[in-house]
């Protein structure tokens, strides 16, 4: 249950981040936005303020109420806590022909409306990762440590992600364990992990990990995993992972600059797991639906405050990444059609881009379920 709310608040914390960001580029651009609501529909309760009186006004929810009832934006709460909406006029390209639409500005305009949201989970991110630096966060320390920085907890071998069809895979090995040992021996670095490994291919080896506080022990044969390959090895992606902190003034930058190379490898992963499912050759890595994202985000919450920040910091940029690309139903989808607009020097046929809007949500909601389902099915197993 505490994994659960866990997730709805770090879910409704970036979605209307998200949001925010729309809403401030749609009221600095003068655009009108109807409704910035926490939650989704049937409204709770929310107010705005009447620009005549300058009073404070309740209202309450109303099925049959038009978007334009209230003379001012409605801040709502509403009862589904998934998240955020931001209602803006004409978002949807009608009412074209008010200056207050957003269907009415000029493109650059609605760029700038569309980017805002991915922008400020980017921003958040930063701000997330920052704050992390400042108390301690997981590094990498295989390259040592870096300066100004301090050492909170030395460096332990965890594995951080895990192959399909591979023995680390078939051995149970997760993403989190803890290398403890290795045949007869201790591991204290992935470099000297990578070699005992090169050395015992083909041999079973008794392999213990810790998780959840527990030791394990796990059998395992190191393998040529993929066609090409020379070496036998686990499958795994290993990290020799410290905790370290900054002074706050060089949190700030890390944490900023650590959001954008994550980024970056972000966009990576996305163009090689599209690659691949194009040329036919399957998911190179796990890909985690709600239900998987919630197990992460609950597990994260049990290592510690510190975990909870980056994993949430990971999420807001992965966010960030899925929606920029130019896939209808996406804001990058929108911001593909304004610019092909300009291309053709007309606007795309509202219908047609409305249809492709709806195909690509169709399809995004057919994937999710496909992702769910085999979420459930691995936490059954």
């Amino acid at each position: 249950m505490l994994t659960v709310i866990i997730f709805i608040l770090v879910l409704a914390v970036l979605v209307l981040a998200h949001e925010f960001g729309h809403f401030i580029a749609a009221r600095k651009s003068g655009m009108r936005v109807y409704e910035f609501g926490f939650g989704f529909p049937p409204r709770v309760l929310g107010i705005y303020r009447d620009p005549h009186t300058k009073k404070f006004v309740w209202v309450f929810w109303n099925r049959k109420e038009k978007e334009d009832a209230y003379p001012a934006t409605v801040y709502s709460f509403n009862l589904l806590p998934l998240g955020g909406f931001c209602k803006i006029k004409g978002e949807n390209g009608e009412s074209e022909n008010e200056t207050d639409s957003f269907g009415a500005q000029k493109a650059w305009k609605k760029i700038i409306v569309l980017v805002a949201g991915v922008t400020m989970n980017f921003l958040l991110a930063g701000i997330l990762l920052g704050l992390g630096f400042m108390i301690g966060l997981p590094a990498d320390l295989s390259g040592g440590v870096p300066s100004n920085a301090k050492v909170i907890s030395p460096a332990k071998v965890l594995v951080q992600n895990v192959d399909n069809d591979s023995p680390a895979k078939e051995a149970g090995i997760v993403f989190g364990d803890e290398i403890v040992s290795l045949g007869t021996e201790q591991i204290k670095s992935s470099a000297q992990m990578v070699e005992y490994v090169k050395t015992h291919g083909n041999e079973a080896i008794s392999l213990i990990v810790k998780r959840g506080g527990e030791e394990k022990t796990l059998v395992i044969i190191p393998r040529i995993v993929k066609i090409g390959e020379s070496e036998p090895r686990l499958g795994v992606a290993l990290a020799d992972a410290g905790v370290i902190s900054f002074p706050w003034y060089v949190a700030i930058y890390k944490g900023f600059v650590a959001a954008f190379w994550a980024l970056i490898n972000i966009f990576v992963a996305f163009y090689l797991l599209i690659k691949n499912l194009i040329v036919g050759q399957g998911l190179a890595f796990e890909v985690s639906g709600p239900v998987g994202i919630a197990t992460i985000v609950g597990q994260s919450a049990k290592l510690g405050f510190n975990y909870l920040l980056q994993v949430t910091a990971m999420i807001s940029l992965s966010l960030a990444a899925m929606n920029i690309l130019p896939i209808p139903a996406l804001d990058g989808g929108r911001v593909l059609f304004i610019i092909i607009g300009k291309i053709i020097r007309r606007p795309v046929p509202l219908k047609y881009e409305q249809l492709a809007h709806t195909i690509g949500f169709m399809l995004l909601m057919i994937l999710i379920v496909v992702i769910t389902w085999r979420d459930v099915v691995g936490l059954i197993k």
